[in-house]
């Protein structure tokens, strides 16, 4: 008798048990990680004291138009994987369809764990705030390399841990976890208010002249770069798509509740540090250790020392969160592909206890805990262009692809003023490549990723004899 396929009904296979409330939860535990603090005093000094808060609202516009493809991609396709399953439909299983969704899981091995590794960094810098020995180099012949590299890895295996139970237990520690990420917010808003009123009060800042227009525009385009990043996760309930409750209402609520409460927080979180970072922001690119610095001494100025420690301590405990929440949803998506046939098999299983894909799982979190050993600068601007090349770009063509070839498709929800949000988003996107001033170097890291995923991707299919070498 031949062994069953990994998809076969004798496999236990994930169950729908996310509701609204969860998925939210979700989404905002990747939004918010140690990017909003360490990008705030730097979004300050790149716009100016009078942009900044631009910047934030620019940054969610463009989440939201974006957010608006996967809510109609997640509402029609409410598949494990997320951006695996929209690809392979919107192009044909038959056709182009499993090259292109191959390619987006060959780079997601790369830029997962990358995502991954770099909140652990960041975690690990903000540790350093109570041990200033994590910065020191145990090696003297690998002066690069840091007890907060180790750290950092050891951050990675925790959360492969604790995401080793069932779906249920993850959910209950995810708002365990949430109501620190929200202590942290509010702990900073609260304090640079609380400043603010004790120095003086607090002042809207003052409209740019006319004859600073021009000026003006480039510092603010700056600043929305940084922004956009961090509003990087309302997406994240897609790829649990096959895990969500009346996944065709859930999704699009999920993806736009969170891009609207998180902007609602950073805008305030924004306007609240204002009076505190206005002179100090210039300086805020010097180093890492002065952003730690500028974000905890609003509380130590408004509340005293142990204000600015507690701050110091949330916001560790927000990045631990938000690489909790990427883990979660990173792993669904090799299990996905592997569960198709079209990524390794290895990968497909589920375990028959807890329901979760476990090897994906672990996996991810074993190659994100190496990654922890370069440097935060090494991968971030990599991270961030082969994302938006290799998936944001392709969703955004197919959701107008799949619009032309199903047009009968049942699509519970729509985007609103289509084709104008995905046409929107792809010129902030192209706009965020271009901008870059690394962007010719990234592009060709972004093109060897897919070169090499196209050319294993190839091979199996012509052993499989699958598309392009179909019989």
């Amino acid at each position: 008798m031949p062994e069953p396929a990994p998809h076969s009904v004798n496999t236990p296979t994930l169950e729908r048990r996310i509701g609204l409330r969860s998925a939210v939860l979700f989404n905002m535990l990747e939004m918010i990680g140690v990017g909003p603090f360490i990008t705030l005093p730097l979004v300050i000094a790149a716009t100016g004291y009078r942009l900044s808060v631009w910047a934030w609202i620019l940054g969610a516009s463009i989440a939201v138009a974006d957010g608006l493809v996967w809510a109609e991609l997640g509402a029609a396709l409410p598949r494990a994987g997320g951006s695996y399953a929209f690809l392979r439909e919107i192009y044909r299983p038959q056709g182009p369809g499993n090259w292109l969704s191959f390619l987006f899981v060959w780079q997601l091995t790369f830029t997962a764990p990358l995502s991954i590794a770099s909140g652990c960094i960041g975690l690990s810098s903000f540790l350093a705030v109570f041990w200033p020995g994590l910065q020191t180099a145990p090696f003297a012949a690998l002066p690069a390399l840091h007890y907060s590299n180790f750290a950092a890895a050891a951050a990675c295996l925790l959360v492969t841990a604790l995401l080793y139970r069932n779906l249920s237990s993850v959910t209950r520690l995810a708002w365990v976890l949430f109501a620190g990420v929200m202590a942290a917010l509010t702990g900073v808003i609260v304090s640079g208010f609380a400043h603010a009123a004790a120095t003086g009060g607090w002042h809207m800042p003052a409209a740019p002249t006319v004859a600073a227009l021009a000026p003006a525009f480039t510092r603010l385009a700056q600043g929305t770069l940084l922004a956009t990043y961090c509003y990087w996760g309302y997406y994240n309930i897609t790829f649990l798509g096959s895990e969500v409750r009346k996944p065709e209402r859930t999704i699009p609520r999920a993806i736009l509740l969170s891009v609207f409460i998180v902007a609602a927080f950073y805008v305030l979180m924004d306007l609240a540090a204002l009076p505190s970072l206005r002179d100090a922001a210039t300086h805020a690119a010097d180093n890492a250790a002065l952003r730690v610095q500028l974000v905890s001494d609003i509380a130590r100025s408004a509340f005293g020392q142990w204000a600015g420690y507690t701050i110091a301590a949330l916001i560790v405990w927000t990045a631990f969160a938000s690489v909790f929440s990427l883990l979660l949803g990173y792993s669904r998506v090799p299990y996905a592909a592997a569960r198709d046939g079209n990524y390794f098999r290895f990968l497909a299983a589920i375990h028959p206890k807890h329901g979760i894909p476990h090897r994906a799982l672990v996996t991810l979190g074993v190659v994100a805990a190496c990654f922890c050993f370069f440097s935060l600068a090494q991968v971030i601007t990599w991270l961030v262009i082969t994302r938006i090349l290799l998936q944001f770009m392709l969703q955004q063509v197919g959701v107008i692809v799949l619009r032309i070839r199903q047009p009968d498709l049942p699509r519970p929800f729509r985007i609103p003023l289509y084709p104008l949000p995905p046409l929107a988003a792809m010129a902030g996107f192209i706009f965020i490549v271009l901008s870059k001033a690394t962007a010719p170097s990234t592009i060709l890291g972004a093109a060897a990723i897919a070169v090499s995923g196209t050319a294993i991707y190839l091979v199996r299919a012509k052993m499989r004899h699958e598309w392009p070498f179909a019989l």
